[in-house]
């Protein structure tokens, strides 16, 4: 394979916030793109130049110029979009979450051992800059002995369309899952999960799911650590929030409950009124290579009003886009597996599934299937 990676870009509503971002990184060349509206996809090639376009996947997996795929389709498509392309030889990285069931996440493990080509689950989260704080803090010694982990992701999702109404709040759980399982490389072991008050009939009924919150404690395999994760999607107040939050030893790290605050850092040992500070959270727009660093402040679009409504409500994600890209470009350059691989996304997806399946059952605990042994 040369030294530039040729993308191919499926899906131009989210996923059109990556193609300057992999056009101006040294080591990748956005070869072609793919939508089903003619269009949009017509819209967008001309809009950034790219002359090779697909309206249909199958074909473009026909293409040998390509690659790598980078999914940002509807979620229902992810597992079947993903399974294709590896099995065209295609490397792929797709939006989360891995799949809709635990079956398609065995599968999509098990095609990347027998085609040998890498899988990169993109959750923005563990690239985010509040993430990398706290990764770096943690690999200093900082924190000291890191004693409980716990993250929330919780949105308004009324009026959004096709799959998402009524949607069980933890099959979407890879936002909070991943940076608790992540910052350490743990893998969840098991799980047990509570649903909370109700949503509307009409919405419940579409996924016979009625819970308006779901929290879950995640025991990992191999460690004497378990993190808490609670979800929300519809008829619950409360503002955008994607939270990770660490407790150690020596300090603590909280989020901020309102957008725009600062997060927290409690110091042990201190005076009362000095353990907790209010800290700025660093930009890591220096582990990128300098033509892409300037996408860790802002949207790849000028105007506002053409940022995807998750960019929007995520507050920008935290930067992590560049990171996501660059780490899969490395990945393929490097001839290694990407963060996280495709054992990790299955395990950080299954796990929100099988929360759901034990919010049905009252709380019972539910094992994590062992994906290392697929």
């Amino acid at each position: 394979m040369s030294q530039k990676i040729n993308i191919a870009l499926v899906g131009l509503g989210f996923g059109a916030e990556f193609i300057p971002i992999y056009q101006k990184h040294p080591h990748a060349n956005l070869y072609a793109i793919c939508q089903r509206t003619q269009s949009k996809l017509d819209a967008i090639g001309d809009q950034y130049g790219i002359e090779v376009r697909y309206n249909n996947y199958d074909e473009l997996l026909q293409d040998p110029n390509v690659d790598a795929v980078h999914i940002n389709s509807p979620i229902p498509n992810h597992a079947e979009q993903t399974l294709k392309a590896l099995r065209a030889g295609k490397h792929v990285a797709c939006t989360v979450p891995m799949a809709t069931s635990v079956a398609d996440c065995l599968e999509i493990v098990k095609a990347v051992r027998e085609t040998g080509k890498q899988y990169m689950m993109m959750e923005t989260v563990v690239y985010a800059r509040e993430f990398l704080f706290v990764k770096e803090l943690y690999e200093k010694g900082e924190l000291g002995k890191i004693q409980f982990l716990k993250a929330s992701h919780q949105q308004d999702m009324e009026g959004w369309p096709d799959y998402w109404p009524g949607l069980p709040p933890m099959h979407y759980a890879t936002h909070c899952v991943g940076p608790v399982a992540g910052l350490l490389k743990l893998e969840a072991e098991y799980v047990s999960c509570f649903g909370s008050g109700s949503i509307s009939e009409e919405l419940a009924s579409i996924h016979q799911s009625p819970f308006a919150v779901e929290s879950a404690h995640i025991k990992f395999k191999n460690s004497d650590l378990s993190a808490n994760v609670y979800r929300s999607l519809f008829d619950t107040a409360r503002q955008y929030r994607e939270s990770f939050e660490v407790y150690g030893s020596k300090r603590s790290f909280e989020w901020p409950l309102m957008e725009g605050e600062d997060p927290v850092i409690h110091t042990a040992k201190k005076p009362e009124q000095q353990i907790p500070e209010r800290v700025k959270t660093p930009d890591y727009a220096h582990y990128l290579p300098e033509e892409i660093r300037e996408f860790t402040g802002r949207g790849v679009y000028n105007l506002d009003e053409e940022k995807h409504l998750s960019y929007e409500q995520g507050g920008g994600h935290g930067g992590s886009h560049p990171h996501l890209a660059h780490e899969f470009i490395s990945a393929l350059i490097q001839n290694r597996a990407p963060f996280p691989n495709a054992v990790q996304s299955a395990n950080w997806t299954s796990v929100g599934i099988l929360a759901h399946t034990s919010a049905l059952k009252g709380g019972a605990i539910v094992q994590i299937p062992d994906f290392n042994a697929v």
